[in-house]
């Protein structure tokens, strides 16, 4: 029971830190294009299947298409996603400069990061009400003792703790990157 409780807890945090790595800071991280997908014949795919993704430096995205014939596509699909980035093409490979990111801007991110959290924090709490149910229910079915179930029930509190622990350090973590200049 405890093995499949950490497990689901285990996702949430993954879940959030690959959320997470789609925010971006003021470097270039090639995960930044992890929820853009662009038309290719007639489908809807993530960048990854179409082209090669590299940061040659710290401010620039490059993408090489596999075909050059999707270029147009692909700065088609950057400037429609909510990132605000510009691409710029020289019909070999798409650049993409990341521009210096404002202060108001940065305590936007902020706000986005400590709402994903949130909802990490939020998806923890639910798995953790699941589990004590289920325990409330064991003890009414199998006539489980109610200090054992007051046991049970403490360690699925003391897991959760653990979890939520982790998700604030993850948050605290990405703000400072976010933060720095």
């Amino acid at each position: 029971m405890f093995d499949a409780l950490e497990e689901r807890m285990k996702k949430s945090v993954v879940a959030l830190r690959s959320e997470l790595a789609t925010i971006r800071t003021g470097r270039a991280n090639a995960a930044l294009l992890d929820q853009v997908t662009v038309s290719y014949y007639g489908s809807e795919v993530p960048f990854n299947q179409v082209g090669n993704i590299s940061v040659p430096e710290p401010r620039i995205l490059m993408i090489t298409p596999w075909e050059k014939s999707i270029i147009g596509d692909i700065e088609k699909a950057i400037l429609k996603s909510d990132l605000g980035l510009n691409p710029t093409s020289d019909g070999e490979v798409v650049r993409i400069m990341l521009p210096e990111l404002t202060e108001d801007r940065r305590k936007e991110l902020v706000k986005k990061a400590r709402t994903i959290g949130e909802k990490a924090r939020v998806s923890i709490r639910n798995i953790r009400r699941d589990a004590n149910d289920e325990v409330k229910k064991q003890a009414k079915d199998d006539n489980l003792p109610e200090d054992e179930s007051k046991r049970l029930q403490d360690r699925i509190q003391k897991i959760t703790d653990k979890y939520i622990a982790e998700v604030d350090q993850v948050i605290e973590h990405k703000e400072q990157d976010i933060l720095t200049v």
